[in-house]
């Protein structure tokens, strides 16, 4: 774009004036480009002295015009090529293949692998298995509250990522069962099953909490399969607000003890008395292919769990995250 707008500076740029006021000053054209179509035999404007400030002004008018169009459209070009949509997705194999420099930057190492063929529908036969390399990629965040709109009731609002692309979860394991019936059962037990993320409403409020699948156990069919988890506490314990007040360490209390009948000792008690206890959330999967061969399989999922209470001083809000999911099953 640097060369373009110099192009176009020079372009508009005159030549040289004579001495002699009674000289015509000739505007040379700098070509632009040829592929514009100008041809610099053509690209001149003979401009008077003498001639008033109108009949300057439209002589000109073409060349301020080309040189206008020249810069809107290197500004076009630049940020077209600046936008990077979302990388392909690889499978397993192909992303093992690659080295360290390879998938740096490319946003790969945030996305769960995909299966080349398959089948459309669950194939393996009864038995107990181990589940290996699950995956749990989220595709969309929303965050249940207070609508912009007047007298909207609450509902679940599109939200705006705040942190970097380290919000998928990988490397889960746990027991794998297939019933006789077709049903399916899966424990988790370890693996990263846990990411912190923080997401923006409409309005401003940014919403912190804890993307997790601990200790799930789900079952049911493939095409629809749920269960429970854990959702730890988005702040240990040890962790400290802005005044020294922690779960385990710190400071009793920020602020002198309240007299009674003020009303107010509840949320008081809230910001001094830190809660780090453990929530609920729940999961639907639904396997969409599975490639028997090569024991993988792959879905999507639909988690609803609650966000961040700041260490039990404010109420959760339900958080919807939807995305795809891989595992592999031996």
């Amino acid at each position: 774009m640097a060369t373009s707008l110099q192009a176009a500076a020079t372009f508009l740029q005159p030549a040289k004036i004579a001495a002699s006021p009674s000289r015509n000053v000739h505007l040379r054209y700098q070509t632009v480009g040829k592929s514009f179509g100008l041809d610099s035999s053509q690209a001149r404007l003979t401009c008077s002295l003498h001639s008033d400030l109108k009949d300057f002004a439209g002589k000109c008018s073409d060349a301020a015009k080309i040189a206008g169009f020249a810069l809107a459209t290197s500004a076009l070009v630049v940020s077209g090529a600046g936008a990077e949509g979302a990388p392909k997705r690889l499978t397993y194999d192909e992303i093992q293949s690659k080295t360290y420099m390879e998938v740096k930057g490319t946003g790969t190492a945030n996305q769960c692998p995909t299966i080349d063929g398959g089948s459309e529908t669950f194939s393996f036969k009864a038995g107990k298995y181990t589940g290996k390399k699950f995956c749990f990629e989220p595709t969309s965040f929303t965050v249940k509250a207070d609508s912009v709109s007047k007298n909207a009731p609450p509902d679940f609002q599109n939200t705006k990522l705040m942190t970097r692309l380290t919000y998928t979860l990988d490397e889960i394991e746990g027991p794998f069962e297939v019933g006789s019936d077709g049903s399916v059962k899966f424990k988790e037990e370890d693996g990263i099953d846990y990411a912190a993320v923080t997401v923006q409403l409409p309005g401003g409020e940014r919403v912190p909490f804890l993307f997790t699948v601990k200790q799930l156990e789900a079952s049911g069919k493939p095409e629809s399969f749920s269960g429970k988890f854990l959702v730890p506490s988005y702040r240990g314990s040890s962790f400290l607000d802005p005044k020294g007040r922690g779960g385990s360490t710190g400071y009793d209390n920020a602020v002198a003890l309240p007299a009674g009948g003020r009303g107010d000792e509840e949320e008081l008690s809230k910001e001094n008395v830190k809660n780090t206890a453990a929530s609920v959330g729940e999961i639907t999967l639904k396997i969409t292919k599975s490639k028997p061969e090569t024991g993988e399989v792959i879905g999507v999922f639909e988690s609803l769990q609650p966000s961040d209470t700041d260490l039990g001083a404010k109420v959760p809000k339900d958080v919807k995250i939807q995305g795809v999911w891989y595992g592999q099953i031996e």
